[in-house]
């Protein structure tokens, strides 16, 4: 397993962790011998929007005893009053849910407490005028909650809210179909979701990923908007890539799936690569880098996927992008435009063109290279 930090919290996060949409099917035996299984490989990072109620006490049982070494997000509006999953905006179904969840878990403290599903401005007007906001920061006051969350599907949302909260961490919807505006909940242009990645890695709120196989489309080549099945490795592979990303939260239903997630570690670079999806004629990934790092290996070594990463950062404003790139041994102005990243890039990317614009503009940032 392989961490990342959260710039904002100091946590040391698994770049896999797990969603908990249907571990209850599992039934309570299987579901806790799945996540033990899970911690034992390294998960150390966990999503309770679950799909039922009964998940919390599995949990409990399964990880009260290394509570301190694991981080939960715990969702303020996903209501398991009743047993199945439910949205409420009441502040005070709100109140018993959330001491609901915390006494199954068998804990007192919340690591991430979020602002739950935020799609429509509204939501987050309600959020605030019924109390919801308040109590949330109350018990973060308290010690109770240690971070502040925000999930939501709609980055125009995710921008208004940024504004007002003081956001540790975003979970956002991320994967190859969202990104071309294909499937339930890929909303927004292209460069709308770009600059939310941006924006993040920007400001040091990290991301933590849902629905990184868009409900299992990505993973049928007769669903898929690409008319290509990719494997759930190389949809992991793609959202990890996106600036801001800590961690991706694909969902097990037992120990078996939790193994299979487990082995992204032992796949090779090819069997990672998902750059056939810019085979796609319709792709609106087409003419951008995507940080794929399929154009390696450069000539010269230049780490192009890094150059380019480092390179949109900095025109969102990250002054510490332009400091990391400074760093990096090799740099835009070593490329000799050989054309060698221009052959290979499944997206049509000229790099070579990027690469001078990229070293004029980095210049210009008054450090020498």
């Amino acid at each position: 397993m392989k961490y990342r930090v959260n710039r904002k919290t100091g946590d040391r996060i698994s770049e896999i962790g797990l969603g908990s949409a249907y571990l209850y099917e599992a039934g309570r035996e299987e579901a806790v011998k799945a996540l033990r299984t899970a911690y034992e490989g390294g998960i150390n990072f966990f999503d309770l929007a679950a799909g039922h109620g009964d998940s919390f006490p599995m949990y409990g049982e399964a990880l009260h005893d290394v509570r301190e070494h694991i981080f939960y997000q715990i969702h303020f509006g996903a209501d398991y009053t009743a047993g199945d999953y439910g949205w409420s905006m009441d502040l005070e179904t709100v109140k018993r849910s959330v001491a609901k969840m915390l006494e199954e878990l068998r804990t007192d403290y919340i690591d991430y407490g979020f602002i739950h599903c935020q799609d429509e401005l509204s939501d987050w007007e309600s959020f605030k005028n019924n109390g919801i906001y308040d109590y949330l920061l109350n018990l973060k006051q308290q010690g109770k909650v240690r971070h502040i969350g925000l999930s939501s599907h709609t980055p125009h949302v995710i921008r208004k809210i940024l504004e007002e909260a003081d956001v540790d961490l975003l979970m956002f919807s991320i994967n190859p179909g969202y990104d071309c505006g294909e499937g339930e909940y890929a909303h927004g242009e292209l460069e709308e979701r770009n600059e939310i990645y941006r924006l993040c890695e920007t400001r040091g709120i990290g991301i933590s990923v849902m629905k990184p196989f868009s409900g299992g489309q990505m993973l049928d080549a007769s669903l898929s908007p690409f008319g290509i099945a990719l494997t759930p490795y190389q949809c992991i592979r793609y959202a990890l890539d996106k600036p801001g990303v800590l961690t991706v939260l694909p969902g097990a239903s037992n120990t078996e799936e939790v193994k299979a997630l487990l082995e992204y570690y032992d796949k090779t670079e090819e069997e990672l690569d998902y750059s056939v999806i810019g085979t796609a004629t319709h792709s609106r990934l087409q003419g951008r880098c995507v940080y794929c790092n399929h154009c390696k290996p450069c000539p010269m070594g230049i780490d192009i996927g890094l150059v380019n990463k480092y390179y949109d950062l900095a025109k969102a404003g990250d002054e510490l992008a332009v400091s990391h790139y400074h760093t990096l041994e090799k740099t835009a102005s070593d490329c000799v435009q050989c054309g060698h990243c221009d052959n290979r890039c499944p997206f049509g990317v000229k790099q070579s063109e990027r690469m001078t614009e990229i070293r004029e503009r980095m210049s210009a940032h008054g450090v020498t290279e």
